[in-house]
């Protein structure tokens, strides 16, 4: 038995090997082809974004474009896709030697992730089972980006300790999970999460802390010098901040209904970031000398409200209610990465470089149950006896729910997403930690040369190899002239032959 643990031991923690050369490529192309193949089978336009629209118009009375679905969802689908491209990339960039990696990678796993989201979702919720095919529409481009937030947020947490290819492995499972997991709380719980405080904020948070955790690097420290910002590294961060603050309100009414849903959903959400600000800005100015700011607390901390308002956005909340919301999520978002995050690495072995725990885990987990607390509570007075169905889509199977009932089942949904994150977590981080992805060593994290060519830092070394050159030079010039000062007359440094 000790023989086999001693085999496992060397086996997990054998010399790391970071050129990614061939496996990289490997991984790109081969999943790439599988996706042309597996789109070509499954994937055809839906009928909307078919030439048989203007068939679809004449039988359905249609006289005016406009109906189509996409000028309603495409405006919110360019702010949600700015947010993963351009929001999550930016944000990553704080570290001071990772910023390639913080916006190239986001980018990579990104463009593979919603193409395996628009196949995973498609086979749980959009499967024409008569025809074996997937009909894809704008909706369907939302909610690609929306999978694949979850795998960013999760990125987030290992930020700087793993490899483009084990960031594609991450993304295959996460995606994957996701598509599960939202189908459990989405279509059989039947819960509503429009903005996803549940099925990706949670999720997302705790699928990455859970990875973390496995792969717990207890020399991570021959690596500190370069775990953290410099300022122009935090001024791009906060780009990424601002990008996602001004854009949450797309990201949360993106897929709500059409009208007030929609309309209550932005406000909702724009009032509780608002809240957030004001209260992070506060508790960072409480907790250092002087009072100064800490940008890490501004970068992340003012998000906080979003996410937690991603379930009870479309809901009658009221303003003051989402006020409240962003109020407490900013000063506990704060206090996490005061002391949450220290305790979490210093006794729970659980290193997250983002902070994605007080940014999207906890303030998913609280959406979600403020989500289900306000559920509960919701009246015929309030909404109106068609506004409550439409609401919570009271209909077909689910016509004769309550709303007890619902904010019940939307509790069970918030453990549902946690419970996927942290088991499929744990999973995925055993098969992460496998030695052949070409992940850096303890010394080597945080660092862009590892896997980009950064010709910045190849420019200097060729500058210090010149200087060392000369001076190599000039001292054996020196000598010469000494050994020779009474034969031959001193000669320029430069001018001077050596042997």
């Amino acid at each position: 038995m000790g023989s086999c643990c001693d085999r496992m031991c060397n086996f997990f923690g054998q010399q790391k090997n970071t050129n990614v050369r061939v496996s990289l490529p490997a991984v790109c192309f081969v999943w790439q082809i599988a996706m042309i193949i597996l789109f070509g089978v499954f994937i055809r336009y839906d009928h909307e974004s078919d030439t048989h629209w203007v068939d679809y118009k004449r039988e359905h009375n249609i006289t005016s474009d406009v109906e189509n679905d996409f000028y309603f969802r495409y405006p919110s689908f360019q702010d949600v896709h700015v947010m993963i491209f351009v929001g999550f990339g930016f944000l990553m960039t704080f570290l001071k030697r990772y910023s390639f990696s913080g916006v190239g990678f986001n980018f990579l796993i990104a463009a593979f992730g919603v193409q395996w989201a628009l196949l995973m979702q498609g086979w749980f919720h959009s499967l024409d089972h008569s025809t074996g095919k997937i009909s894809i529409g704008v909706e369907s481009l939302i909610n690609a980006d929306f999978c694949v937030a979850s795998s960013l947020i999760a990125y987030g947490a290992l930020l700087g300790k793993v490899s483009p290819v084990q960031l594609m492995v991450l993304t295959l499972f996460g995606v994957t999970l996701f598509a599960v997991e939202e189908f459990i709380i989405l279509g059989l719980l039947h819960c509503r999460d429009a903005g996803g405080s549940m099925v990706i904020h949670a999720f997302g948070g705790y699928y990455g802390l859970a990875i973390s955790w496995v792969l717990y690097r207890p020399n991570i420290h021959q690596s500190k010098r370069l775990n953290g910002s410099v300022y122009h590294s935090d001024v791009f961060a906060m780009i990424g901040t601002l990008f996602l603050w001004m854009f949450w309100p797309s990201f949360n009414s993106a897929i709500t209904d059409h009208g007030d849903g929609q309309h209550r959903t932005a406000i909702n959400t724009y009032i509780a970031l608002a809240s957030s600000v004001l209260t992070t800005v506060a508790i960072s100015s409480m907790s250092q000398k002087g009072g100064k700011l800490d940008m890490v607390h501004i970068q992340n901390a003012t998000l906080a409200g979003g996410v937690a308002m991603g379930t009870s956005a479309e809901f009658m909340i009221t303003p003051y209610g989402a006020l409240i919301v962003g109020f407490c999520c900013g000063i506990i978002s704060t206090f996490g990465y005061l002391f949450v995050s220290p305790f979490m690495e210093k006794y729970l072995k659980i290193q997250d470089t983002c902070g994605v725990h007080n940014l999207h885990a906890l303030p998913g987990m609280l959406g979600g149950f403020v989500g289900a607390i306000v559920a509960a509570t919701a009246t015929v007075e309030v909404y109106g006896q068609y506004g409550l169905e439409q609401t919570f889509d009271f209909v077909g199977d689910f016509k004769d729910r309550s709303p007890g009932t619902q904010g019940g089942f939307q509790a069970a949904g918030t453990c549902v997403a946690i419970a996927f994150g942290l088991v499929g977590g744990a999973i995925v981080g055993f098969i992460l930690k496998f030695p052949i992805w070409g992940d850096p060593a303890d010394d080597n994290c945080y660092d862009d040369e590892v896997y980009w060519e950064v010709r910045e830092h190849f420019h200097h070394k060729m500058v210090s190899l010149s200087f060392r050159r000369k001076e190599k030079c000039l001292s054996s010039s020196f000598v010469f002239r000494f050994l020779k000062k009474r034969r031959t007359p001193s000669l320029p440094c430069w001018s001077t032959t050596t042997t």
